[in-house]
């Protein structure tokens, strides 16, 4: 942690962070500087967003995304020395060995479902092995954060929208819907539709990672808070809101 990010906490949040993990006790502010010193200290850069937030035991803590272990990879020069894969009646297990530029070699596991990926096997597998690439990239750095594909499979893990650029906490999906009245089951849609509701830039809903649609949820949120709203553009992003948890909802069962 860098000096100036030290010297802007308090001797209460420094504790909370370092100790318990819970930066839901700093300040909008200070969990903006707490992101750009902790990328600045391995060497990603803050700007493609390495990390997100999630609600975890009680804590607001940050897990690696894709690009974190991307340019961990690069940086550390890791490399793959052996994949192995193997499968039970319901899952499919990927043992990875491998070694960084310094020599220290490790190995990790994958383990994903057969029923995940909509059930495409080959998919499936291919999940797997990243998983366990992944895995096995944080541990030869000797960083205990959880990567985003071991956070889906987390009980009582929640995904939290914080703003990047102002470290404002927005809210989890759960607490999004209640806000603007309504629950998580989202209005009677089929999938179908869902899917074909388009972005401002002509994209699919359906083509759009997960990471994406938490990004379009964090925007209808922001747009809805507005007071004075239009009633017909109020509908309109409702219904866009509704497409988004009728895609997540179909993605998480596909994952069970």
């Amino acid at each position: 942690m860098s000096n100036e990010l030290v010297t802007q906490l308090d001797a209460s949040a420094i504790e909370q962070v370092l100790i318990s993990g819970d930066l839901s006790k700093l300040t909008s502010l200070q969990r903006v500087q707490y992101y750009k010193s902790v990328c600045e200290s391995v060497g990603l850069n803050p700007l493609t967003k390495p990390f997100d937030y999630i609600s975890l035991n009680n804590k607001l803590t940050l897990y690696a995304k894709k690009d974190a272990t991307d340019q961990l990879r690069s940086l550390k020069g890791v490399s793959i020395d052996d994949v192995d894969l193997t499968e039970t009646g319901e899952h499919y297990i990927v043992k990875v060995k491998g070694h960084d530029s310094s020599d220290r070699s490790d190995v990790e596991i994958g383990v994903v479902s057969k029923k995940d990926m909509q059930g495409n096997l080959g998919n499936a597998q291919m999940k797997a092995v990243t998983k366990a690439k992944r895995r096995l990239t944080l541990s030869l750095c000797g960083l205990g954060w959880l990567d985003e594909m071991e956070v889906e499979t987390i009980p009582g893990a929640k995904p939290v929208m914080v703003e990047p650029e102002t470290g404002d906490i927005i809210d989890t999906i759960e607490e999004f819907a209640e806000e603007v009245g309504a629950v998580i089951e989202p209005k009677a849609m089929s999938l179908e539709s869902a899917k074909a509701v388009k972005s401002s830039d002509g994209s699919l809903y359906g083509d759009a990672s997960d990471e994406e649609l938490a990004g379009k949820m964090i925007g209808i949120g922001k747009a809805l808070r507005k007071k004075e709203l239009d009633p017909e553009h109020k509908d309109e992003l409702l219904f866009k809101r509704d497409a988004i948890l009728t895609i997540q909802k179909s993605r998480l069962q596909s994952q069970e």
